[in-house]
C-alpha cells in the first residue's frame, strides 16, 4: 500500500524507537488477527468492548490480567537476566542437598496399609502387644525336576533333599568375636525345667531345632537333628544322637540304673504324652543298605525302598508327634492321587527351617554367657540373622551346582526372607546408570530437535541443551525438598517420578523455545521480546501445569502411603518444573537473543557472522523473512506495494473450509531475492508437513470419520480389555527372571502357595466365661477352603483345647489317687502320682486374692467340666500349664500377652498358692494356608476368614486376622475403590482448573473427554499385555491423567484462541501446537527409554511397556482424535468477528499520549543541494527542515476553525480523505509437483476511503499548544474488489 502527500516530518531519534510503547498502545501485528487472545487479550477484550467483534468477556478478562502479569515478568527477567540465572541455579543447587536425606521405604506395611485404617489398627494393635521384631523367620528350600514334566517321589530325590539340607543347616557365621550357628538361631520346643540340672543339661543338647520337612516321614530324617556331638550319660554306655536314639529304652535304663528317687521317670512320661517315644528308630529307611539304618526299621530287613507317595500321604510327623503334624500340603506339591487318595506322582518337596525373629533372638541371648562382654541389641540380633540366611543361601547353591555336575535329574531352590528385602531394596532404588543414560538421551534430542545446521546464528540447539539442564536441575532440586520435607520414596516414585517429571517438564520448555523461535517480534521492542513469549506461551504453561498440581494433590488425599507419597512427590516436582520454566528458562532466552543479536553462532559462541550490511537486521522469527530498513528516500513516488502470499494447495474435498493463508508480508521491491527451499528440507521441516498435508488430510470428512471410527474401536477395546484385567502382583515379577529367588517364587507359588496366618483374639473379652464361644470360633475356620486340615478334617488343637486337655488328663490321674486313698482333703501319701499331686494344688485355688486356698472343694470342685474350664481359677491353672506343659504351650504358638507367670511344679513341696497370672489382652490361633497360587484364590481366602471373624465380633469376641496374606494382598479388597476416588478426584480438579481458567464448561467438557479416552485406552492396553493391577499400576494410571492434560490442552488453547469456524481454527492449533506437542512425547518416551533395558521384568512390562502405551496414545488422542471432535464439537472461540470470517479486522489506534517534541534536524542548503539538487542561493548559511520521507496520495484536504470569544481560545480541526489501494497476489501451485514452477495466480484489489481527523486541542498556554494531537481514523468497507484469474 502507498500513500502519497506532502507535508513536514520529524525525524525520530534511532534511541527513541527502543523504548517501549505505552501500555495502553496498540501493536497490531498479523498474528493478532488470527488469534486475537493468544497474542493479546486485552486488546482482544477491547475490541469487544467497543463491539468491534463478540466473544466471551469473562474468559478474555481472565486471559488479559494472566498475560499482563506474565508480560512483565518477562520484561524484568530479561533486564536481570544474569543475576535472575545466577540465583535461580544457585537455589535449585542447594535444594539439591536434601536428596541425602530421602528415606526408601520397601516395607509393604509402610506402602500399602491404609493410614488410619483397619488394617493399619491390627497391625498397630499386634505390634504394640508381642513388639516391633516379634514374630519368626522362614528359612525355606524347595526341589523341584530339572526337566518338565517329570516327579520327584523316588527316594534318590529325597536322599539328594536330604544332602542340601544337612550341609547348609550346618553353615556358621562369626560375628562380634563369637560362633553363631543353626541351633542358637532357631525355635525349638520348649521343656520344663526340673530340679537336677543334669536332666536340663540333657534336655537343652537333645532338643533340636525344628525341621518341616518330607525326610521325617523317613529315619533319614533323624539326621538333620544332631546333636552336632553326641551326648553323654554318667555310668551309662554310648552316646545319645537322634539316628540311635530310642527315648523309651534310655529312660527304662536310666530309671533303672538311678533309681526312682531321680526325676527321669516323670520325663519319661512328659516326653510320652508329646508323643516323644520310640523317635525315629520305627520308620523306613530310604536306604536300607545305609549301615546306620536301625534293624527296627520297617524296611531294613527286606531290603526294599520304601513307596514314598504312600508313606508321604497324609503328611509326616516330627520328633514329637503330639504337637508336629506336617500336613502333605505343606511338604509335597504338584501331586496326582489314585482312587484310594494315595499320591501317586509330585512335583517338589518342600522343607521349612523356622529362625526366632530378631527381638525373640535379642530377648534369649540377653543376659547369656555369650553377649555379656557386648552391648546387645536388637540390631547385632538382625545382623547376625541376616549374615546366616545370606550364608545358608549361597551353601544350597553351591551345592545345587555340585549336583548339576552330577547329572542329578533335580533342581534344589532356596529362599530366604533376607534374600527377597535385598531384591525389593534393590527394585526400589534408581539405577543411575540407567538414569544417566535416559537423561543423556534427552539432552541429545533436545539439542537435534532444536539445532538449525543451516543457520548457526539463529540454531537454537544450544538453548535446548541448556532446557533439559535446567529440567534436569529442577527435577533434582524437588526431590531434594520432598526429602528435606521427610516424603519418602518408593519404587514407584524412584522409576516413574524422575521420567515423568522431565517429559512435563520438557514438554513445557519445548513451547517457550519454539514460541520464542517462530513468533513475530518486528513490531515488539527489543526489551519486550521475552515479556511477549511469556505473554503467548506462558498462558498455555501455567494452564497444563496448574492442571497437573492440582491433579496430583487431589490424589494425594488417598489414605493409601505410597499413592500420597507419589502424589505429593509428583505435586511437588512439576510446581519446581512451572516455576523454572517461567523465571529461569526465559533468563536463558534472553540471554540467546543477546547471542543472536550480536551474531554469535550457537554453542560455539565465540564465532560470529559478519551482517553483509550496516542495514542488516535482527531476524524476528522462523516463518518471517528477514526485514530490512526501508531505502533512501528518492525523488518521485514509490512503487505500489505488492503483497504475495504462497498458499498450499487447495484440498480436494470441497467441503472442508481451510484456514486463509498466512497474512505475513513483506514489500517485494525489484532488488528483493526469492528464496525457495529445496524439497529434502521442506520434508524434514515438521511445521511445513503439518501445514501443508497433515491439517489438511486430517480435517477431510472420510478421514475424520476414519479417525471416529478407530477411536470408537479403540474405546470398546479398551472396555474388553479392562473387564480382563485381574488384580495381583506376584512377587515374580520384582525379581529378575533367571535367578534363584526367581525360580523358587515360580516353584513356590505353582506347588504350594503356602502361607502362615493367626487369629488374634483381642482385650476387654473375659476370656474364663466364654471359652464356648473361642472354641467356636476356632471351629468355624473350618469352613475357608484354603485352611489345612488333619487326617480326619478337623483343625490342629489350639491353645485353649490343649489347655482343656492338659487339666483333663491331671483330672483323671487325680480321680484315680483319690479312689485309692492316695490323696484326701488334707494332704497326699508318699506314692501319689506326680499328676494327681499337682491336680490336687489345681484344685485348691478359688481365684481369690483375699482367699486363694480352700480345701473344702475337695471333691466337688472339677478342673474341665462339659468341656469348661473351671472359670474362677482360670489364670491359676493357666500359670502351671504354661509352666508344666511348656512343650505344648510352644507348640500352641499362642503368644499370650501378658504372658503367663513361672511356676514349676515340684511333687514334695507343700506349698500349695500357685501365682495367678494377668488378665490376657492378646491371644492368637495359627493356621496354614495352602493352594493359594494366585490373587484371585488369596482376595476370596481373604474375604472368607474376614466374614467369618466379622460374625464372632457380632457376637462380642474381638478378634481379627494377621499374616503376610493380610499385609500385602488385603490392599485389592479396596484398591479399585481408592483407584476409582482418586481417579474422580483428579478429573474433577482437571475440570475445574480448565473450566474456571477458560471460563468455559464445554471445552472443559471435550478436554476431560479425551483424557478419559486415553486412560479408558491405557487400562484396554494392559489388559492386553497380560498385566495385572496393583498398587504401582494404580499411580501410573493417575500419571496418565497429567500426561494427557500436556497432549490435549495445549491443543485446545489453540483452538480455543484461533479465529473461524470449526476446521479453520482446528488447523490453525495444530500449526502452532504440534510441534511442541510432538516433541514433548518424544522427549517423554526417550526418558523412559532406558526403562526397556533392566534386569526386573517387572520395570519391563509394568513400567516402560505402561508409559510407552501411555505416550502413544496420548499422542494420537492429542493430535488426531481431538481435532476430529474440534471440528464436530469444538467450544465456540474466545473471540470472534462481528461479522464473522476468519480474520478479526484491524484495530483503530487509541488516543496518544502527549508527545514531547524531540529536536528539530536541520541540515545546509550545501547538503540539500548535494543530496537533491536544489535549493537557495549558493553560498547560504540557512538551515532548512529535512525531507520527510512520508508522502500521501489521493489526498483531498479540508479544513475548519472556530475562534474563542476574546481571541485567546481556538480550535483548529484538518480532515484528510485518503484513498489507498491494496494489491494482493496469491500464488497456488498447479501440478502433482509442488516445485515445478507452475503455478495459479489470484491477483485480489481493494481499495477503501479512510478519512482522518487532525484535531488541534484548545489549550491557553504554549505547552498546551505544543501538547498532544489525538487521531481518530473511520474506515468504510472497500467500494469494490476485482478478481483476475491467470496462469502462468
Amino acid at each position: 500500500m502507498t500513500v502519497k502527500g506532502s507535508g513536514g516530518g520529524t525525524h525520530v531519534d534511532a534511541e527513541k524507537q527502543l523504548e517501549p510503547p505505552p501500555p495502553d498502545s496498540v501493536s497490531c501485528s498479523d498474528e493478532f488477527l488470527l488469534r486475537p487472545s493468544w497474542t493479546d487479550a486485552r486488546l482482544a477484550l477491547r475490541q469487544v468492548n467497543k463491539g468491534h467483534a463478540e466473544g466471551n468477556r469473562a474468559a478474555l478478562w481472565v486471559r488479559a490480567h494472566t498475560q499482563s502479569y506474565l508480560f512483565h515478568t518477562g520484561r524484568l527477567v530479561q533486564s536481570h537476566a544474569g543475576k535472575i540465572l545466577f540465583v535461580g541455579v544457585l537455589l535449585l543447587a542447594t535444594l539439591c542437598i536434601g536428596l541425602k536425606n530421602i528415606p526408601l521405604q520397601t516395607d509393604v506395611e509402610d506402602l500399602w496399609v491404609e493410614e488410619g485404617g483397619r488394617l493399619q489398627r491390627e497391625l498397630e494393635y499386634v505390634r504394640s502387644s508381642l513388639g516391633a521384631g516379634s514374630g519368626s523367620l522362614h528359612q525355606i528350600v524347595v526341589q523341584t525336576p530339572r526337566d518338565a514334566p517329570g516327579s520327584v517321589l523316588r527316594p534318590d530325590a529325597l536322599l539328594a533333599h536330604l544332602e542340601v539340607i544337612q550341609a547348609a543347616s550346618q553353615v556358621t557365621v562369626d560375628m562380634y568375636d563369637i560362633t553363631w550357628k543353626l541351633k542358637d538361631l532357631c525355635f525349638a520346643p520348649s521343656f520344663p525345667s526340673y530340679e537336677e540340672h543334669l536332666v536340663d543339661k540333657v534336655m537343652e543338647k537333645l532338643i533340636p531345632c525344628s525341621f518341616v520337612t518330607p525326610l521325617d516321614c523317613f529315619w533319614e530324617g533323624s539326621k538333620l537333628l544332631g546333636p552336632d556331638f553326641p551326648v553323654s550319660l554318667p555310668q551309662m554306655p554310648g552316646k545319645l544322637q537322634w539316628t540311635s536314639l530310642d527315648p523309651e529304652k534310655v529312660f527304662s535304663m536310666m530309671s533303672n540304673q538311678f533309681g526312682p528317687s531321680f526325676q527321669f521317670d516323670s520325663l519319661r512320661k512328659y516326653m510320652k504324652g508329646a508323643g516323644i517315644t520310640s523317635g525315629y528308630q520305627r520308620r523306613p529307611c530310604l536306604n536300607p543298605s545305609d549301615p546306620e539304618c536301625p534293624e527296627t526299621a520297617s524296611n531294613r530287613a527286606s531290603g526294599v525302598p520304601p513307596d514314598v507317595g504312600a508313606e508321604l500321604t497324609g503328611g509326616c510327623y516330627g520328633f514329637a508327634t503330639r504337637h508336629m503334624h506336617w500336613p502333605e500340603q505343606l511338604i509335597v506339591g504338584g501331586t496326582e492321587k489314585n482312587r484310594t487318595g494315595h499320591i501317586t506322582r509330585a512335583a517338589a518337596f518342600q522343607t521349612v527351617i523356622q529362625l526366632m525373629g530378631e527381638k525373640n533372638l535379642f530377648e534369649f541371648w540377653a543376659g547369656n554367657w555369650k553377649t555379656h562382654n557386648m552391648d546387645w541389641n536388637m540390631a547385632m540380633a538382625k545382623s547376625i540373622l541376616d549374615a546366616w540366611q545370606v550364608k545358608f543361601s549361597e551353601e544350597v547353591k553351591r551345592q545345587t551346582e555340585r549336583q548339576e555336575q552330577q547329572k542329578t535329574p533335580y533342581r534344589i531352590h532356596s529362599y530366604s526372607m533376607e534374600s527377597l528385602d535385598k531384591i525389593l531394596q534393590q527394585f526400589a532404588t534408581p539405577d543411575m546408570t540407567r538414569l544417566t543414560i535416559g537423561y543423556g538421551l534427552m539432552l541429545v534430542y533436545g539439542f537435534f530437535s532444536l539445532v538449525r545446521w543451516s543457520d548457526p546464528v539463529r540454531s537454537q540447539g544450544g538453548l535446548g541443551v541448556a532446557g533439559v539442564l535446567l529440567v534436569t536441575l529442577s527435577v533434582t532440586a524437588g526431590l531434594g525438598l520432598c526429602g528435606l520435607a521427610g516424603i519418602p520414596s518408593n519404587a514407584s516414585t524412584t522409576q516413574i517420578i524422575p521420567f515423568l517429571a522431565l517429559g512435563l517438564g520438557v514438554d513445557d520448555m519445548f513451547l517457550l523455545a519454539l514460541t520464542y523461535s517462530t513468533t513475530d517480534l518486528s513490531h515488539t521492542p527489543p526489551q519486550d521480546h521475552v515479556g511477549e513469549v511469556l505473554k503467548r506461551a506462558g498462558v498455555s504453561v501455567l494452564l497444563t501445569s496448574l492442571c497437573n498440581v492440582m491433579a496430583f494433590l487431589s490424589a494425594a488425599i488417598l489414605p493409601i502411603p505410597a499413592l500420597r507419597h507419589f502424589s505429593l512427590q509428583a505435586g511437588i516436582l512439576v510446581l519446581f518444573n512451572v516455576l523454572s520454566i517461567l523465571f529461569i528458562f526465559p533468563a536463558m532466552l534472553s540471554l540467546d537473543l543477546r547471542r543472536r543479536r550480536a551474531r554469535a553462532y550457537d554453542i560455539v559462541c565465540c564465532w560470529s557472522e559478519r551482517p553483509a550490511g550496516d542495514a542488516a537486521a535482527e531476524p524476528s522469527s522462523e516463518g518471517a523473512p528477514r526485514r530490512a530498513e526501508p531505502p533512501a528516500a528518492r525523488p518521485g513516488p514509490p512503487p505500489p506495494s505488492v503483497f504475495t502470499i504462497t498458499a498450499p494447495p487447495l484440498p480436494v474435498d470441497a467441503g472442508v473450509k481451510t484456514a486463509p493463508p498466512s497474512l505475513t508480508a513483506a514489500p517485494a521491491p525489484a532488488s528483493a531475492r526469492v528464496v525457495r527451499c529445496s524439497a529434502a528440507g521442506r520434508w524434514l521441516d515438521l511445521p511445513w508437513l503439518v501445514r501443508r498435508y497433515y491439517s489438511v488430510w486430517l480435517l477431510r470428512r472420510p478421514v475424520r470419520l476414519l479417525v471416529l471410527l478407530a477411536s470408537l474401536a479403540a474405546a470398546g477395546l479398551g472396555v474388553w480389555g479392562a473387564a480382563q484385567l485381574r488384580d495381583g502382583l506376584d512377587l515374580t515379577d520384582v525379581v529378575p527372571r533367571g535367578s534363584d529367588e526367581f525360580a523358587f517364587l515360580e516353584a513356590q507359588r505353582r506347588y504350594f502357595g503356602f502361607f502362615e496366618m493367626v487369629a488374634v483374639t483381642q482385650g476387654d473379652f473375659e476370656y474364663p466365661t466364654n471359652q464356648e464361644l473361642l472354641h467356636q470360633y476356632h471351629q468355624a475356620f473350618t469352613r475357608v477352603p484354603s485352611v489345612i486340615k488333619n487326617d480326619d478334617g478337623g483343625l490342629p488343637d489350639f491353645w485353649l483345647a490343649l489347655f482343656r486337655d492338659w487339666l483333663i488328663d491331671l483330672q483323671s490321674a487325680f480321680d484315680r489317687d483319690w479312689r485309692l486313698g492316695l490323696i484326701d482333703n488334707e494332704r497326699w501319701h508318699q506314692n501319689a502320682s506326680e499328676e494327681g499331686v499337682l491336680a490336687y494344688k489345681l484344685l485348691v485355688q478359688t481365684g481369690r486374692v483375699d482367699d486363694p486356698i480352700n480345701k473344702s472343694q475337695l471333691p466337688r470342685n472339677r478342673l474341665v467340666e462339659n468341656g469348661i474350664i473351671n472359670p474362677k481359677a482360670f489364670y491359676n491353672y493357666l500359670t502351671a500349664w504354661a509352666s508344666n506343659d511348656a512343650l505344648a504351650y510352644s507348640a500352641s504358638g499362642a503368644q499370650l500377652r501378658p504372658e503367663p507367670k513361672q511356676w514349676l511344679h515340684v511333687p514334695g513341696d507343700v506349698e500349695l498358692l500357685i501365682p495367678k497370672s494377668q488378665a490376657l489382652v492378646y491371644a492368637q490361633i495359627p493356621f496354614a494356608l495352602s493352594g493359594l497360587s494366585d490373587t484371585e484364590a488369596i482376595v476370596d481366602m481373604i474375604a472368607a476368614v474376614r466374614r467369618v471373624c466379622r460374625r464372632f465380633e457380632e457376637r462380642g469376641l474381638p478378634n481379627f486376622p494377621a499374616g503376610v496374606p493380610f499385609t500385602f494382598w488385603e490392599q485389592y479388597a479396596s484398591l479399585r475403590f481408592f483407584l476409582g476416588l482418586a481417579l474422580v478426584c483428579v478429573f474433577a480438579a482437571v475440570t475445574l482448573v480448565l473450566a474456571v481458567t477458560l471460563m468455559s464448561v464445554w471445552a472443559a467438557a471435550v478436554a476431560v473427554a479425551v483424557i478419559g479416552l486415553t486412560l479408558l485406552q491405557l487400562l484396554g492396553v494392559m489388559g492386553l499385555l497380560g498385566l495385572r493391577l496393583s498398587a504401582i499400576p494404580a499411580t501410573v494410571l493417575i500419571m496418565a491423567v497429567g500426561l494427557g492434560v500436556q497432549f490435549t490442552v495445549h491443543v485446545l488453547l489453540g483452538f480455543q484462541t484461533s479465529l473461524g469456524d470449526r476446521a479453520t481454527r482446528v488447523q490453525r492449533s495444530l500449526e502452532q501446537m504440534f510441534q511442541p506437542v510432538f516433541h514433548g512425547a518424544i522427549s517423554t518416551f526417550v526418558g523412559v527409554l532406558m526403562l526397556a533395558f533392566s534386569d526386573f521384568d517387572f520395570i519391563v512390562r509394568y513400567f516402560f511397556c505402561v508409559l510407552a502405551s501411555l505416550v502413544l496414545l496420548g499422542l494420537v488422542n492429542g493430535l488426531a482424535v481431538l481435532p476430529v471432535l474440534l471440528c464436530w464439537l469444538g467450544p465456540p472461540a474466545e473471540v470472534r468477528p462481528r461479522l464473522g470470517g476468519a480474520v478479526l479486522p484491524a484495530p483503530s489506534p487509541e488516543p496518544s499520549p502527549p508527545r514531547v517534541r524531540g529536536p528539530r534536524v536541520y541540515r545546509s542548503a550545501s547538503l540539500g543541494k548535494a543530496a537533491g539538487g536544489g535549493g537557495g542561493g549558493g553560498g547560504s548559511r540557512r538551515l532548512q527542515p529535512a525531507e520527510s520521507r512520508l508522502s500521501l496520495s489521493t489526498i483531498s484536504e479540508e479544513s475548519s476553525g472556530s475562534a474563542a470569544s476574546g481571541g485567546r481560545r481556538e480550535r483548529r480541526t484538518h480532515d484528510i480523505v485518503v484513498e489507498p489501494r491494496l494489491v494482493v497476489e496469491t500464488c497456488y501451485p498447479d501440478g502433482a509437483e509442488p516445485d515445478d514452477g507452475r503455478c495459479l495466480t489470484t491477483k485480489v484489489t481493494a481499495t477503501t476511503h479512510v478519512k482522518v481527523e487532525v484535531h488541534t486541542p484548545e489549550c491557553g498556554t504554549e505547552t498546551g499548544r505544543r501538547g498532544s494531537r489525538r487521531a481518530r481514523a473511520t474506515a468504510t468497507p472497500p467500494p469494490y474488489v476485482e478478481r483476475r484469474s491467470s496462469t502462468k
